[in-house]
């Protein structure tokens, strides 16, 4: 609902994308609007709310996260808290935890500590990490899906899992679908657009059809998010939605 479309008002997006087909949404930060609103717009597009990115912060001019960055624990868990009283009403099925910028021994630490927090104090709820390319924003801590295996496997908490962008995954390791095969087995949810455009998933150098087979070959449960920018207006070019879930 963040990305896609924007022709309307943010609260008429849900009604639009239940209308084209899709069966759940996903907003990356829904902090500016009311709770109440937002659940009311959900309810009547009968839209589950898929997932919502954490931290608060202001995505236009502010951090893209900060769970890695040293120093800064008492933060995170503040605004984790604050997350969590949006997610009580909202109800996501996962919330992202942005990495943000940083490096070093001393990040990766940080990063696991805030994560292994994150997990124990709401284990109810479902965390993904994001692997981001390191073109697109230099410094990311989290800039390879290697990296973000090692720090699952050290943290081992049930409620943690991986947010596999094929955006990224296209840019960070050259082939989508050998990505997949190495690293799907971790994913809880899964985005698409093409790149480098990030633009409609019927483009560019990936084959998603052969893609979304794959995924239903395999069984992936989870819902596949449309992460992407549209052309022109969302609806016309939608006829990539033939097979899967869709949020």
């Amino acid at each position: 609902m963040t990305f896609l479309f924007k022709e309307f008002p943010f609260l008429e997006r849900f009604e639009a994308a239940a209308e084209a087909g899709f069966e759940g949404a996903e907003v990356l930060f829904p902090y500016d609007d009311a709770a109440t609103a937002i659940v009311r717009s959900m309810r009547h597009a009968e839209l589950p709310l898929v997932m919502m990115n954490a931290p608060p912060p202001n995505w236009a001019g502010g951090e893209r996260g900060f769970a890695a960055t040293p120093g800064g624990r008492a933060r995170f868990q503040k605004d984790l808290r604050r997350t969590m009283r949006y997610a009580e009403r909202l109800k996501p099925q996962h919330i992202h935890l942005m990495a943000g910028k940083a490096q070093g021994a001393e990040a990766r630490e940080t990063y696991i500590r805030n994560l292994a927090w994150a997990a124990a104090e709401v284990p109810e709820q479902s965390f993904v990490i994001e692997p981001v390319n390191p073109a697109g924003t230099p410094g990311y801590f989290l800039d390879s899906f290697e990296l973000a295996e090692e720090i699952l496997a050290e943290i081992d908490a049930p409620n943690l899992g991986l947010l596999f962008d094929c955006y990224h995954a296209q840019l960070i390791c050259g082939d989508l679908m050998e990505a997949w095969r190495r690293f799907g087995k971790l994913a809880r949810h899964v985005q698409v657009a093409s790149a480098p455009g990030r633009r409609e998933p019927s483009e560019g150098g990936a084959d998603f059809q052969s893609f979304f087979d794959l995924l239903d070959a395999e069984g992936y449960p989870g819902f596949v998010s449309a992460e992407y920018q549209p052309r022109g207006r969302t609806r016309p070019g939608l006829d990539w939605m033939i097979k899967g879930t869709a949020s």
